[in-house]
C-alpha cells in the first residue's frame, strides 16, 4: 500500500496507533522555563511525523515558546506559529534560531516563522494552506488559581511567569468558563479554511478542576469542535514521573491528574 499520510514504516505506524502512551519529557531549558505551561518538543515531533510527510507545513496558533516549531524543524517540516504575547514570541524566535544552527544543513530551505499576533485574527495574517495543526490551549484561567504548590514556587521566583499575560485578548484571562470555551472554539473553527482538505488537527488538552468541581474542557472541546471537524480519535498522554500529593486525604476524593487528551480532528 502507498503511504499517503506520512513517511513512517509499517511498524512505526502501528506503534503510534496505540490509544495511550507514556511520555515523561526531559527537563525544560531556562528559556522555555519562563513560560508557565508548555508541551515537550519530543512528543510534538512524534505527532508531526505521523500526521505529515517531510516538507509539508505545520501550524500552531498558540505557539508559546515554540515547541511545535522546534519539533517541526527536527522532523524536516515547515512551520508557522502565532503567539499573542510578544515576550514569548521573542523567546520562541531565539530558540528556533538556535535550533537551526544546531541542525545546520539539514534544515536549509525549511521555513519556521513565529508571528506575534492574535490567533483569533489568523485569517488576516496572509497565511497559506497548512497540512497539519498541532496545538494546546490555555487551560481556562487555571494559571491564576492560588494554592498550587508548583504555582507557589513560580510566584517565589522573579524570573518565572505564573500566567500567560495581562492582555485582555488572552483567553487565559476570561473568568467565565462558558465564554472562555466559546472564544476558544471560535478560534479553532476559523482555522478550517487554512487547513487543507482531509488534513488533521490535534489538540492536546486536559479537563480542569476549580473550586472543588471538574470542568470537562477536553470533552467540551471534543463535542463542540466536532460540529465543525470530524472527531476521529483520542490518544491519552500519561505522565508517571509526577509526585503524588495528598489532596483531600481523610475527607474527600481529589485525584492526582497526570494525563492529557490528544484529540484528533479531521477537516472533512
Amino acid at each position: 500500500m502507498k503511504n499517503k499520510l506520512n513517511n513512517l514504516t509499517n511498524k512505526e505506524w502501528l506503534k503510534f496507533q496505540k490509544s495511550w502512551f507514556i511520555h515523561n519529557p526531559p527537563p525544560r531549558k531556562k528559556g522555555v522555563l519562563v513560560h508557565p505551561a508548555k508541551f515537550p518538543e519530543t512528543m510534538a515531533q512524534e505527532f508531526i511525523e505521523f500526521f505529515t510527510k517531510e516538507g509539508e507545513t505545520v501550524l500552531d496558533p498558540m505557539a508559546g515558546t515554540g515547541s511545535t516549531l522546534v519539533a517541526a524543524l527536527r522532523a524536516g517540516r515547515n512551520s508557522y506559529g502565532i503567539e499573542l504575547n510578544p515576550k514569548y514570541a521573542k523567546i520562541a524566535a531565539k530558540i528556533i534560531e538556535d535550533e537551526r544552527k544546531v541542525l545546520g544543513e539539514k534544515v536549509e530551505g525549511l521555513t519556521s516563522k513565529v508571528i506575534n499576533g492574535d490567533a483569533a485574527n489568523a485569517l488576516d495574517l496572509g497565511l497559506a494552506t497548512f497540512d497539519y495543526v498541532l496545538t494546546s490551549p490555555p487551560y481556562w484561567n487555571m494559571l491564576r488559581a492560588k494554592g498550587s504548590e508548583n504555582q507557589q514556587k513560580r510566584r517565589d521566583s522573579a524570573e518565572l511567569d505564573v500566567h500567560y499575560s495581562d492582555d485582555p485578548n488572552d483567553l487565559g484571562n476570561i473568568e467565565d468558563y462558558a465564554k472562555f470555551l466559546e472564544g476558544l472554539i471560535e478560534i479553532y473553527k476559523r482555522l478550517k479554511s487554512l487547513l487543507r482538505e482531509k488534513a488533521y488537527l490535534t489538540i492536546i488538552v486536559k479537563n480542569v478542576k476549580k473550586g472543588g468541581k471538574i470542568y470537562p474542557l477536553a470533552w467540551d472541546i471534543a463535542r463542540e469542535l466536532g460540529k465543525t471537524y470530524t472527531l476521529k480519535d483520542e490518544k491519552i498522554w500519561l505522565q508517571d514521573n509526577q509526585s503524588l500529593a495528598p489532596f483531600g486525604m481523610g475527607s474527600a476524593w481529589v485525584s492526582n491528574t497526570f494525563h492529557h487528551y490528544c484529540l484528533q480532528f479531521r477537516n472533512e
